[in-house]
């Protein structure tokens, strides 16, 4: 049986499918290639962002096909890229012994009439019938305990792939944040989006992508400090990358420092586990951050805090989604209330949280909790455990805002022990008021505050 580009083209049911099947046509992406012996039948597992591979099939007599991932189309961009392969011959699709999920498939078809060898591909008008049917529940066969230990030893090797990939690129890191410090801070500041970008797109292709995120983000951190201040902060910044990257050799497996460099787990993976902190009771919004990335996307992020009488607790909902897309309507108001509960991502101090509850609550009278009886140890024990994080979320006791001749804006403690400088001016309302207590992020060296409350009621960063 023999498929051209020109019947995969008329297939497709728009040009992105196409563009996204041109990207996984590559052997590098797939696994367990096979086809039947008379040629009707090929398959393949192609590596997803789960834990388990998609398994695709197709019948080359009359393009039906199966892919197990969750797209919406139908043929998705899996199935395309199978064809592709075998339509260009990029890998051999060598006869063998047909898989039984590809033999489950194939039983279940064949109550319907096949269409005769190299009928033409369904016009795209057919497309909502088969997504039905491609949707339809099926009952799972016993798994074959051979087929699970296979499956078991690709998931292993996968994510032994995966990790010398990620200790490769941070091989890669090092060298450039050396030759950054050989080359000078300044010329490094002058050009750190050029440089910062080459060394990110390196970070992606070695499956690091949250640390490449990051380092795509630094040039618009340093760029926010005062121009006298980025030298020290670019030191800075690129010293936690070389601790983080450190730490990861040291513990790949630690699941702070993994998401650090590779990926947050999933929600489903956080609600499993049996370690997971939950927390129910009374949560204010504090404020929301919404910030476009340089990849396209947009963070939201969304900081809690919970009015129990424990000690301060923070929680940080974090969101993303295409810049394309527009401004998204905000599920949050700052100042609400609600009564819920947080399932936290696991870590050493857990801070991001998943909302999984959320009931609204009339109650404007529970007062925030106290401050942290020693302010140091609240700003710096965060950072003896994480060194490389950026923001540290505190509860500052009273004290006020003011400005310093030079127009800085110092948080200033009510026994007039250590001021803190702020990251940006103030304007408005928190501007020179009593604040009983003021939540904020500290970045290590200046702070930005989120929310506050006053003796005459709670104002925003904003004033």
């Amino acid at each position: 049986m023999a498929i051209d580009l020109g019947r995969i083209e008329a297939l497709a049911t728009d040009q992105a499918s196409l563009k996204a099947a041109a990207g996984l046509a590559k052997p590098g992406k797939w696994f367990g290639v096979g086809g039947s012996a008379d040629g009707a039948l090929i398959w393949g597992e192609c590596a997803g962002s789960g834990a388990n591979p998609y398994r695709v099939m197709a019948d080359l007599r009359d393009l039906g096909n199966k892919c197990t991932c969750p797209s919406r189309k139908f043929p998705c961009k899996h199935v395309l890229a199978l064809l592709w392969l075998n339509a260009e011959a990029v890998v051999t699709f060598a006869p063998g012994e047909i898989p039984a999920w590809v033999g489950d498939w194939l039983g279940r078809r064949r109550g319907a009439s096949a269409a005769p060898a190299g009928a033409a591909a369904k016009p795209a008008s057919d497309a909502p019938k088969d997504l039905r049917a491609a949707q339809r529940a099926e009952p799972e066969a016993p798994e074959d305990p051979k087929a699970a230990a296979r499956r078991e030893a690709l998931a292993a090797k996968r994510s032994e792939d995966t990790e010398r990939a990620i200790l490769d690129s941070l091989d890669a890191l090092e060298q450039w944040i050396g030759d950054q410090l050989r080359m000078g801070l300044s010329a490094f500041i002058d050009d750190a989006t050029a440089r910062c970008r080459r060394i990110a797109a390196r970070l992606v292709d070695g499956k690091a992508a949250a640390l490449a995120g990051r380092i795509d983000e630094l040039p618009a951190r340093l760029l926010g400090q005062p121009a006298g201040d980025r030298p020290r902060a670019a030191v800075v910044e690129l010293g936690k990358l070389v601790l983080l990257a450190r730490a990861f050799r040291s513990a790949p497996r630690d699941a702070d420092i993994r998401r650090a460099v590779a990926s947050s787990e999933n929600r489903e993976t956080v609600l499993a586990s049996s370690d997971t902190v939950r927390v129910t009771g009374l949560w204010e919004v504090l404020a929301e951050q919404v910030q476009t990335r340089r990849d396209g996307l947009v963070s939201q992020t969304t900081w809690l805090l919970n009015l129990g009488p424990q000690s301060p607790r923070f929680a940080m909902l974090l969101d993303y989604f295409p810049a394309s897309a527009g401004r998204r309507t905000s599920a949050f108001t700052p100042g609400e209330r609600f009564r819920g509960e947080v399932a936290f991502f696991p870590g050493r101090n857990p801070l991001r949280g998943l909302l999984l509850q959320r009931a609204a609550d009339g109650s404007d009278t529970q007062a925030w909790p106290e401050a942290a009886a020693d302010l140091a140890e609240a700003l710096t024990a965060p950072l003896h455990a994480e060194p490389w994080v950026l923001d540290i979320p505190v509860l500052l006791p009273r004290g006020r805002v003011a400005i310093d001749a030079a127009g800085q804006g110092w948080w200033r403690p009510a026994d007039a022990t250590t001021a803190l400088p702020l990251a940006e001016g103030v304007e408005g309302l928190i501007r020179g008021t009593e604040l009983t207590r003021a939540a904020a992020l500290w970045s290590g060296n200046r702070l930005a505050i989120l929310a506050a409350q006053t003796p005459w009621g709670r104002i925003g960063a904003d004033g």
